[in-house]
């Protein structure tokens, strides 16, 4: 076999950026099913099987899964137990997708203002919360392993930018971190520390993902990396609405300093989404003269978004919050959130659903020999972007969208 033709056989079995992940949080999806609402694709046709849908369709690869402790289900989208995790996950899985755990350590939503210790373990103390930590994380990952629903990335925490399992809700002193203090700051490491001990015993091939929500911050978001550099885990994990975390020269600001400051870290946007319709008025930025509160607003935020970190090698995914939000004709999540992508007047998949895929895609157009290829955006088969002007190795690169042999 030829140099040339074994290329080829290579470029098929190795496509650039194979490593990289597009999906959403979809962890509503079993409650539209159980209300039968109808999913439709954008000819209007009934959808039977939406996660397979959106993994043919619009090339999700990854599917992620909120988890709370006790909650409470009667509030709206807090309804996420163990036993409900461990059905969806066994389907992402077997639906042949990657899962990606998020423990939010809560009976309910945690979040930047909201870090609130379930109830059942409120009189425990810092060193009783930590063993906590583990045992629950140990129990859950090894439940999930045993039904073949073992997550192949896992957020030890949800948008924990101030700390997390601050204290029972309603205290007068929550246990919160900041980066101007150094209050509690070992009280976190000691948290993170133990959950991710549970996640490299019960599953020691999971990445783990710090994921915290202050992009728009490049100085705080630094400060909380920086301060949780003892810290075992593998990726940082990123928030990223515009309407909080401003435009999209930002979150490139954002992006390129963690990879100069923090490059041994891959990076995930594992949080994004655009309104399809109404915007809050609460909002810190207004975007609608750039992306309209519309499907087509949502159609060229992700187009832009994706066209903004594609080329940054070390950004590995973006994962849309609820794409599978579809209110038309049903009360299952209240309020409208209206980030969904599918039309809420018809249930049908909107344009934008499709626009992720382009993240992971080649765009390879051909082949070329060279002897040697200069040029700013080089990169090997395995998505890795290496420097065009130095003297490369032998083999097979893609520059432009375009295969290049190096003899």
């Amino acid at each position: 076999m030829s140099f040339a033709v074994g290329a080829m056989f290579a470029l098929a079995s190795l496509p650039l950026h194979a490593q990289r992940l597009v999906g959403g949080d979809m962890s509503m999806l079993p409650k539209y099913e159980d209300a039968h609402v109808g999913y439709f694709d954008t000819d209007g046709s009934r959808i039977d099987n939406v996660l397979s849908y959106v993994a043919d369709k619009a090339g999700f690869n990854v599917v992620r899964v909120r988890l709370f402790v006790n909650p409470p289900k009667t509030e709206n989208g807090v309804v996420q137990d163990l036993d409900y995790v461990k059905t969806l996950g066994k389907r992402i899985k077997d639906g042949g997708m990657k899962f990606l755990l998020d423990f939010h350590y809560s009976d309910t939503w945690a979040d930047p203002a909201n870090q609130w210790t379930p109830d059942a373990w409120k009189s425990l103390s810092d060193t009783q919360l930590a063993d906590k930590v583990y045992d629950y994380t140990k129990d859950c990952l090894q439940q999930l392993v045993n039904i073949g629903a073992t997550p192949d990335y896992i957020q030890t925490g949800n948008e924990i930018s101030y700390g997390m399992l601050w204290g029972p809700k309603g205290t007068g002193s929550p246990k919160k971190c900041t980066t101007g203090s150094d209050a509690n700051w070992q009280r976190f490491r000691t948290l993170l520390t133990r959950a991710g001990q549970a996640c490299r015993e019960i599953c020691p091939q999971a990445k783990i993902i710090i994921h915290t929500e202050r992009t728009g911050n490049w100085s705080t978001t630094r400060g909380i990396y920086e301060r949780l550099s003892s810290i075992d885990y593998d990726i940082i994990g990123l928030s990223y609405y515009p309407e909080w975390h401003n435009n999209l020269a930002t979150l490139g600001n954002t992006l390129n300093n963690l990879h100069a400051q923090f490059a041994q870290k891959d990076v995930m946007i594992v949080e994004t989404g655009y309104y399809n319709n109404w915007y809050p008025s609460n909002a810190t930025y207004n975007f609608t003269s750039t992306w309209p509160a519309s499907a087509a607003g949502q159609l060229k935020y992700l187009n832009e978004l994706v066209s903004a970190v594609r080329e940054k090698e070390w950004v590995k995914a973006i994962i849309y919050w609820f794409p599978e939000e579809n209110p038309h004709n049903n009360r299952v999540y209240e309020p409208w959130y209206n980030h969904g992508l599918f039309d809420p007047n018809t249930g049908k998949a909107v344009e934008a659903l499709f626009a992720m895929k382009n993240f992971v895609s080649t765009g390879i157009k051909g082949i070329a020999d060279e002897k040697r290829v200069a040029g700013q955006h080089i990169y090997t088969l395995d998505g890795r972007r290496v420097n065009g002007d130095a003297a490369l190795r032998k083999g097979i690169y893609v520059k432009d969208g375009r295969k290049v042999v190096v003899k």
